[in-house]
């Protein structure tokens, strides 16, 4: 998905969230990758701010690894997915955002970590953003629990096919030869969009 730069510091990311099957029929089930496709983050002077709209969340397919089958679904199988994941486990018209506040600070070459405050579902819990420079790209992986803020692990056939309480979210934000390091302490803000 290209991205409409509104200035020279808007730049481009995707973010992607993993969900893992478990349960006694959990070969039934899939392990899946979603996207994120309304999202916003800031960064300006080691102080970043994300906001992530949930209902914008969509099925990208079954995933192997980091393999992603985008046709072993029907469409129909996406959409029902997609309603009990907006519905029934995140309760996005209640909670429709993610919102993530910390600062960020370099840990070693081409190594940083963002420490803040993740609001999620209502809550608010500590955690840490590990980000990896690697040629002209930013990228983190972050698991976390989603029972520490309080969303229901999803479940079918009365629990013997579940989703696991881990979630994996990958993100890679398009640096545009900016080095990251002076992104860090910069007074001008960047911005990375879809």
């Amino acid at each position: 998905m290209g991205c409409a730069y509104k200035s020279e510091s808007e730049m481009h990311a995707t973010f992607h969230v993993f969900t893992f099957k478990e349960g006694l029929l959990a070969r039934l089930a899939h392990d899946l990758r979603l996207s994120v496709h309304d999202f916003s983050v800031t960064l300006q002077g080691g102080a970043v701010k994300a906001t992530f709209r949930l209902g914008s969340l969509a099925v990208d397919g079954v995933a192997h690894g980091d393999a992603v089958d985008s046709k072993a679904l029907s469409e129909s199988d996406k959409q029902k997915i997609h309603g009990s994941m907006l519905e029934d486990v995140l309760q996005t018209r209640a909670h429709p955002e993610a919102r993530f506040e910390g600062r960020a600070r370099a840990t070693g070459p081409q190594r940083f970590v963002v420490e803040g405050r993740l609001h999620l579902h209502g809550r608010e819990q500590q955690v840490q953003v590990p980000l990896v420079h690697q040629g002209d790209t930013l990228t983190t992986s972050v698991t976390f629990e989603p029972s520490r803020f309080g969303i229901p692990p999803f479940k079918a056939l009365a629990g013997a096919i579940r989703l696991q309480d881990r979630v994996v979210v990958r993100g890679v934000l398009l640096l545009e030869r900016k080095d990251p390091a002076s992104l860090l302490v910069a007074a001008e803000e960047s911005r990375w969009t879809p």
